[in-house]
């Protein structure tokens, strides 16, 4: 049965959703171009979170969100998340329910819609090639990062290929340590069999995010990053399928 499924679902993959994600992607980047010089906050409903969420149901995918009750209303976070699945941005985006910032790869620009809508948006595109660029431009986006706007990371740096966490890198708890922010550590479940790595085998599926309680960064200190990096991945490892 699933193998008959599968066959019945490409077509409307490829003749519906693929098209389809292309020209909604373009209309909600200008769309987001268009509201954010009148409120950012509306631009990223818009512009952002309402097209994570559509191609979400489009595809379809039925996310379940679990903790919640973890975050705290009018704080911001350095969410540190795993990181499956180009699926990852539209389960936490548009499932969330923050003002987040998204650190993304300079490649994003040249997705069509997706490239100027990020920009648009505020969200914090660098330039992998170069450490001294990557620095200034996070530098650049820490004023963004406040009254309740939240900043995610995935320390794994890209996707893993395989079911097992690739080792975390200490930027994002360098950006957490300069603002004194709380932690708030995410896992993501499901994801790796919506879309897996290195394909465009998109497929119907469930995901599951579980938000953890955050994590002080005051117990740990600057001077013990290693053993806060273990921490958190080792909690979000605790919940990981």
């Amino acid at each position: 049965m699933k193998k008959v499924l599968y066959v019945l679902y490409q077509p409307y993959k490829w003749l519906f959703f693929a098209p389809f994600f292309i020209i909604n992607s373009v209309f909600f980047g200008i769309l987001a171009v268009l509201l954010s010089p009148l409120s950012q906050r509306m631009a990223d409903q818009f512009g952002g979170i309402a097209w994570a969420r559509l191609n979400g149901i489009l595809t379809p995918i039925l996310v379940r969100v679990r903790g919640r009750e973890n975050i705290r209303k009018g704080q911001s976070y350095v969410i540190v998340a795993n990181h499956q699945s180009m699926y990852d941005i539209f389960v936490l985006y548009g499932w969330m329910g923050m003002d987040i910032k998204w650190v993304m790869k300079k490649e994003v620009r040249k997705m069509p819609g997706v490239g100027f809508g990020s920009v648009a948006l505020g969200h914090i595109i660098i330039d992998r090639s170069s450490i001294k660029t990557t620095l200034e431009t996070i530098e650049k986006a820490k004023d963004k990062i406040k009254g309740g706007t939240s900043v995610v990371f995935f320390p794994e740096g890209s996707r893993s290929r395989t079911e097992e966490m690739l080792p975390f890198k200490k930027g994002a708890y360098r950006f957490a340590f300069d603002l004194n922010l709380p932690i708030l550590p995410v896992t993501i479940n499901g994801t790796r069999k919506i879309l897996p790595p290195g394909t465009l085998d998109i497929r119907p599926g469930r995901a599951e995010i579980y938000i953890h309680p955050p994590v002080d960064i005051k117990k740990f200190g600057v001077e013990n990053i290693a053993g806060l990096m273990e921490h958190t991945r080792e909690t979000i490892q605790s919940v990981l399928k």
